[in-house]
């Protein structure tokens, strides 16, 4: 089936006279291969036919796809009067787009005088060394990733200069939290080590880059009560979309304490029923963690699993129920669940992690100890769950003193 046949002819017709004409074919099998209706389809096709022709008559280049996206995106649609019909919603022309990186990536085409970027080259080897040799986590490789790229491609070098590393940092720590600021440095100490790896002169560099001053364990690590779990638990009412998928992943958070790509990542091979045990393969510590499975999680998994997951040949346990199908659920997927339970329930919260912060506390007031809640949480020291012992009220009230000029 030709790509052409749906567009109109003047739309097809933008889309002949491009570098990408030799691509929308492909475009049009990689959504059709994933299921995609065939008008949401369509509206994609001619938001890269709109993208075609801008990119044909400004003559701009598709080396650095990415900024040429971004300039497509930012400059044009606010004020683009191109003639009926195009596609102009900025967030349907974004998703269009992205699946073009992904098509061009995958069946490497290129235009005619395409030539590979230099930084870009180099992003790909950081990537490469955070994950073999670092032996990063991929949410970890992808944020530094971030980072890195906003520190050469505006310097347009891939070592930056003191004054420009000094530059970004103020620049950046005007705008985050002392927190987030000492992740910047983490991730710029990261690729400076990376281009000393490469043969690159940069020890001057790195006493420049210093973290923001924060206390270690200040805050008291939020927790949410027994009411509010019940309160959450409830928040997947019959007729919701997904209902099965959703509460299934809340349970795999609020009993076990998975993370967001976790639970995204676990596999039906992971799950023994016999045994009654859940293997944790691609944890943030990457060792194999055996957990046992509660029986109210289990069930929530098996119902999904009977009357909710659709026929598909991947073996993650939750896959999507929408186009691009067959594929596992992302982390964003996760994360969306449980903040859309916490509105339906009506409780302000947004962060996953508070759950992970809820099972800690139940353990201990239970009597577990914080080995326990290392173990439970896969916390690879000890140091990490100290946090917890300003949650451990029981313990607390044993070594309280009584204050000074009060009652004994």
């Amino acid at each position: 089936m030709d790509a052409f046949d749906f567009l109109h002819p003047t739309v097809a017709s933008w889309l002949c006279a491009s570098p990408l004409a030799l691509s929308a074919q492909a475009y049009w099998c990689y959504l059709t291969e994933r299921q995609y209706a065939p008008s949401t389809a369509k509206a994609y096709l001619c938001c890269l036919a709109h993208f075609a022709r801008w990119v044909h008559q400004g003559r701009y280049s598709l080396d650095d796809l990415d900024h040429t996206i971004g300039r497509f995106i930012d400059e044009h649609l606010p004020r683009c009067n191109c003639p009926a019909p195009v596609q102009r919603c900025r967030h349907q022309v974004r998703t269009a787009l992205q699946h073009l990186r992904v098509v061009l990536g995958d069946c490497r085409i290129a235009t005619d005088e395409h030539q590979a970027n230099p930084i870009e080259a180099v992003m790909h080897r950081y990537d490469e060394y955070m994950q073999q040799a670092r032996g990063l986590a991929r949410s970890t490789c992808l944020r530094r990733l971030k980072i890195a790229e906003a520190l050469v491609y505006p310097a347009a070098a891939v070592t930056p200069t003191a004054d420009q590393l000094r530059h970004f940092i103020a620049q950046e720590l005007d705008r985050v939290s002392p927190a987030s600021g000492g992740t910047i440095a983490t991730a710029l100490r990261s690729y400076l080590r990376f281009r000393a790896f490469e043969g690159d002169r940069v020890e001057h560099l790195l006493p420049v880059i210093g973290s923001p001053a924060q206390w270690r364990l200040a805050p008291l690590p939020q927790t949410l009560s027994c009411a509010d779990i019940e309160q959450l638990l409830g928040a997947f009412p019959p007729g919701l979309p997904s209902r099965l998928r959703s509460y299934a992943i809340v349970r795999c958070i609020v009993d076990l304490g998975l993370r967001t790509h976790e639970v995204s990542s676990l596999a039906l091979d992971d799950i023994d029923w016999a045994a009654g045990t859940l293997r944790i393969v691609k944890g943030k510590s990457r060792r194999v963690d055996l957990m046992p499975l509660p029986p109210a999680t289990g069930r929530a998994i098996a119902e999904y699993l009977r009357m909710e997951r659709p026929a598909t040949t991947n073996r993650q346990v939750f896959v999507r129920h929408v186009a691009p199908v067959d594929e596992p659920v992302s982390p964003n997927v996760v994360r969306n669940t449980v903040r859309n339970a916490y509105r339906r329930c009506g409780l302000p919260y947004t962060r996953v992690h508070i759950l992970r912060h809820t099972l800690a506390g139940r353990l201990l007031e239970t009597g577990g100890t914080l080995k326990e809640v290392a173990d439970v949480l896969r916390h690879r020291q000890l140091d990490t769950s100290l946090i917890y012992a300003k949650v451990d009220m029981n313990r607390l009230r044993a070594v309280m003193m009584p204050w000074p000029g009060s009652p004994a």
